[in-house]
C-alpha cells in the first residue's frame, strides 16, 4: 500500500534511521546541509520528508503533556511500579517543576522540528523545479510541505508556552528574533503562512481514500490547522476569532478545500488501512516495517494491561513488552460510591448513552478487524497450550479485574469493593481504572499488525470546532445537527433516537454538554487540555486534584536547562521560579 507521497517509500528508510536528535546546537543531517546534496528528484523528497519523521516521533512529548494534565487520563502508581518520584500525580496535580523533563522534551521536539523545516525551506527556495524533473505544480507542493510543518509545530508552542522566540531561518539567524516575542506575533506568522500556501498544495479531488497523499499536507490540512488556530485564539491572544473558525470550518465541510467525508464507523479513522478512510484529513504514514512511533511507551503501547502480549498473541513485534501506564480517571471510590465531580470520569460519561459500541470491551475478531474501546473486568484468553486464562497483574500475583476505580484491589473480586474510600493517585494498582485500545492492536498473524497511520487531523475535530462556533453565539440546532452527523455512528440505529441532543430528541446540548463531547469523540487524542482551557476548566478541581491556586499552569515552564543554553535571551513563563 501506499503510504505516503508517490515517490518516498524508499525515503522511508533514510528518515527512521534518523530521528534520534536531542541537541538543538546540533548540525542538522550534514549531508542535506551541503549545497551539492540536492541532484536528483529523490535527493529532495529525502530532504523534505526528514522534518516530516521527526514531527510524528516528537508527539510523544505533546501526547503526556496534554493527557496527563487533563482530567481523562491517570497514571496511577500500580504497587511497587510508576511512582517515578511522584512525576505523574505532578503532572496531574499541576505541581510540575522547571525541573521535569516532560515540557524540556516538547519545546526541544518542536525547535528542532522548526529548524530542520527552515533548512529545507531555504535549500529549494531558488531552485528550480526542471533541475530534478518535477512540474511546477509538484515542486511548489514541495516546497510548502515544510512551511506548513513549521506552522504546525509554532501552534505546539504557542499552546503549551505562548512566550517564544520566533525562527524562521536555517543559514541567517539574524532573521530570527534574539528572544522570546509576544504571542500575537506567532500567532500572525502561522495564520499569515498557512494562508499563503494553501494554493500551492495538493487539492484532493474525489472520495476513495488518500492513498496518494496519505502523510502530506494538503489544502485541506492546512485549512484546519487555520480551524485549530481560530478556534483557540482566544486562549493565544485574548481576541476571538471564532467567526474566522466558522467560515473556514465551513469552506472545508463544503469542499472548497477538498473532497472529504466521514466514516460509517468510529474506528474507521484508526484502524491498519486508514489511509482508504476519507475521514482522514492529515496522517503520519505508520507502518510495521519502518516507523510507528504512536506505537510507543508514552501513547498507545502502554494503554493496556502489562502482560496484555499473552493476550493480544502481539510477541514478536519491535516495541518490546507492554507497560501499564494509561488509565481513564476513576467514576467511583474504592467503596463503590460515583463520584459527583463536574470534569473527569470519562467512562461515566461516555455511560450517559449507554449503548455507545465504543463501550464495547476491546476484542480482536480476526481478518483485521476489532470491536471497541476500553478493558475492563477480566481478560480472557487462550494460552501456547490451548487452556483458558485470565490475564494477571504485573507481578504474576492475582487475576486482573480492571474497575473505575482507584484502589489497592488485588484479589478482589471485580463486584466486590473496599471497606475505605481514600483514593489517590498513590494507592492504585493494576485494578485500577479502565484502559483502552485507539489504535487497533492486533496479533502476529494479522497483516495490519502496527500498520495504522497516526491520524493528527480527522474531519470530526472541524464539524466539533463549527459546532462549537455555533453553540457560542447561540444557535444550538445548528450545532446539534453537526454533532450528531458525527455521533449518529456510535449508537445502534434503534437506539438513536434516545442519543440525539435537542431539537431532536431528549438530551439537553449546552457547552458543560459539549465539552463532555469533546472528550468522547476525542477521547486520548492528545488534546484534552487545550479543550479545557478553552471552556474555562483547566484549573477547576477534578478526581485526586485541588483548584488551582492561580493561572500560572494554563502555560508551561522552560526547563532551566533551556534557560542557561539561552543565555539570558529567554525569560521564564510567569510564576515559575527555578
Amino acid at each position: 500500500m501506499k503510504k505516503t507521497f508517490n515517490y518516498i517509500a524508499s525515503a522511508l528508510i533514510v528518515a527512521t534511521s534518523l530521528v534520534g536528535c536531542t541537541n538543538l546546537d546540533e548540525t542538522l543531517y550534514d549531508q542535506v546541509a551541503s549545497q551539492n546534496y540536492y541532484n536528483t528528484k529523490s535527493d529532495v523528497i529525502r530532504a523534505v520528508l526528514r522534518p516530516f519523521e521527526h514531527g510524528y516521533w516528537s508527539l510523544q512529548s505533546r501526547q503526556v503533556l496534554n493527557e496527563e494534565t487533563a482530567d481523562q487520563l491517570i497514571t496511577p502508581t500500580r504497587e511497587d511500579w510508576w511512582d517515578d518520584g511522584g512525576r505523574w500525580a505532578r503532572l496531574h496535580r499541576h505541581q510540575w517543576l522547571t525541573t521535569n523533563g516532560e515540557a524540556q522534551s516538547e519545546y526541544n521536539g518542536c525547535f528542532q522540528g522548526i529548524m530542520q523545516a527552515n533548512l529545507v525551506i531555504e535549500d529549494l527556495q531558488n531552485r528550480s523545479a526542471s533541475r530534478f524533473g518535477f512540474t511546477d505544480t509538484e515542486f511548489n507542493n514541495l516546497k510548502a510541505q515544510n512551511r506548513v510543518l513549521r506552522a504546525w509545530f509554532y501552534i505546539r508552542l504557542l499552546d503549551a508556552f505562548r512566550n517564544v522566540p520566533l525562527a524562521v531561518s536555517y543559514y541567517d539567524t539574524e532573521k530570527n528574533s534574539k528572544g522570546q516575542v509576544e504571542p500575537r506575533k506567532i500567532y500572525d506568522f502561522i495564520e499569515s503562512e498557512l494562508k499563503a500556501v494553501i494554493p500551492e498544495l495538493t487539492k484532493k479531488t474525489s472520495n476513495g481514500g488518500n492513498q496518494n497523499i496519505q502523510g502530506q499536507w494538503t489544502q485541506a490540512g492546512a485549512a484546519a490547522l487555520l480551524v485549530r488556530l481560530y478556534l483557540n485564539a482566544k486562549v493565544y491572544i485574548g481576541e476571538a476569532h471564532y467567526d474566522d473558525c466558522e467560515r473556514v470550518a465551513q469552506d472545508i465541510l463544503d469542499g472548497k478545500y477538498g473532497s472529504y467525508s466521514l466514516a460509517d464507523r468510529w474506528d474507521a479513522a484508526f484502524d491498519w488501512n486508514n489511509e482508504t478512510c476519507d475521514e482522514v484529513i492529515f496522517a503520519f504514514p505508520g507502518s510495521a516495517g519502518y516507523s510507528h512511533w504512536h506505537y510507543t511507551g508514552d501513547m498507545y503501547w502502554w494503554s493496556v494491561p502489562s502482560r496484555a502480549k499473552d493476550w493480544l498473541k502481539d510477541t514478536k513485534n519491535k516495541q518490546g513488552d507492554h507497560n501499564i501506564k494509561y488509565s481513564a480517571s476513576p467514576s467511583y471510590n474504592p467503596k463503590g460510591e460515583r463520584y459527583d465531580f463536574e470534569l473527569g470520569m470519562p467512562i461515566a460519561r461516555f455511560k450517559d448513552y449507554p449503548s455507545d459500541v465504543r463501550l464495547k470491551k476491546y476484542k480482536n475478531l480476526g481478518n483485521n478487524k476489532r470491536e471497541g474501546l476500553f478493558i475492563y473486568g477480566k481478560i480472557s484468553y487462550t494460552d501456547e497450550n490451548g487452556n483458558p486464562q485470565y490475564l494477571k497483574d504485573h507481578n504474576g500475583k492475582y487475576t486482573l479485574d480492571l474497575r473505575d476505580a482507584v484502589g489497592r484491589f488485588g484479589a478482589t473480586d471485580g463486584d466486590k469493593w473496599l471497606a475505605s474510600a481514600d483514593s489517590k493517585l498513590e494507592n492504585g494498582d493494576d485494578n485500577s481504572g479502565w484502559m483502552f485500545v485507539k489504535y487497533p492492536l492486533y496479533s502476529d498473524d494479522e497483516t495490519g499488525q502496527l500498520e495504522a497511520d497516526y491520524c493528527e487531523i480527522r474531519l470530526p475535530e472541524v464539524i466539533y470546532s463549527l459546532a462549537e462556533c455555533k453553540l457560542r453565539k447561540g444557535d444550538t440546532a445548528a450545532a446539534a445537527k453537526l454533532l450528531n452527523s458525527v455521533r449518529k455512528r456510535n449508537y445502534p440505529s434503534s437506539d438513536w433516537s434516545s442519543a440525539l441532543y435537542q431539537p431532536e430528541g431528549t438530551a439537553q446540548l449546552n457547552m458543560k454538554e459539549l465539552l463532555n463531547e469533546w472528550g468522547r469523540e476525542f477521547f486520548a487524542e492528545g488534546r484534552r487540555r487545550i479543550d479545557l482551557i478553552r471552556f474555562d476548566k483547566f484549573l477547576s478541581a477534578w478526581w485526586d486534584k485541588p483548584a488551582d491556586a492561580d493561572n500560572h499552569t494554563l502555560i508551561f515552564p522552560f526547563h532551566r536547562d533551556i534557560i542557561g543554553a539561552a543565555h539570558g535571551a529567554l525569560k521564564q513563563n510567569p510564576g515559575y521560579h527555578d
